[in-house]
């Protein structure tokens, strides 16, 4: 269900790749990765151009052609957290077989992203990436299968875009409120809290 375009890393396999370990032609997945890492531990403070070249080991000029600006680079960050939202909701969704278990599942997976990974689910909803062209938002994906879980697991809804917002509000509101510590990650109670957002699900 995941389109690849490229620009997609995976940060769980080792982080950034060490300077000069890119080929050439994947310096801006390179950047990206070294971002990512940075996200994942916290040090978020520094995502300028010139603190990832350093950590690739290339020039700050290098990655103008990739990113034109600091703001660029966030928006490619943001981008990708979307992206590896959906890979996971799409995976919970296979792994629970579809219909109402794969919805409430992307729910759950939505929320545990949140918790996992905060720094980038943050991000990831902040920026505001207001010039996407149809089809080249990473938010496409998991929008999309939450619309499709609304469709299979609450038949006979009468508006499924209204149904997958209502879905889709709870379920980030309940991401922020264990982001903002107004209570605590308990992952029994979000799955007991998601299947009663999505549809009285048990």
């Amino acid at each position: 269900m995941m389109t690849n375009q490229g620009n997609s890393v995976n940060i769980k396999g080792g982080g950034a790749k060490a300077a000069g370990a890119y080929h050439h032609g994947d310096l801006r997945a390179a950047v990206i990765a070294a971002g990512l890492k940075r996200l994942e531990e916290g040090d978020a403070g520094e995502l300028g151009l010139r603190a990832l070249a350093r950590d690739v080991g290339v020039s700050a000029t290098a990655l103008y052609r990739h990113f034109p600006d600091k703001e660029a680079l966030l928006d490619a960050l943001a981008d990708e957290g979307l992206r590896r939202l959906g890979a996971l909701q799409a995976q919970a969704w296979l792994k629970a077989g579809g219909a109402v278990a794969g919805f409430k599942a992307t729910g759950i997976a939505y929320v545990r992203f949140a918790h996992d990974e905060p720094a980038l689910f943050r991000l990831s909803f902040t920026r505001q990436m207001l010039d996407r062209k149809e089809g080249d938002d990473g938010g496409e994906v998991a929008y999309n299968l939450l619309r499709a879980g609304v469709g299979e697991a609450l038949p006979g809804v009468k508006n499924p875009d209204t149904a997958a917002l209502h879905a889709w509000a709870l379920v980030h509101g309940l991401a922020m409120l264990i982001l903002d510590r107004r209570i605590e990650w308990d992952e029994a109670k979000v799955a007991e809290v998601v299947g009663l957002t999505f549809g009285g699900v048990g």
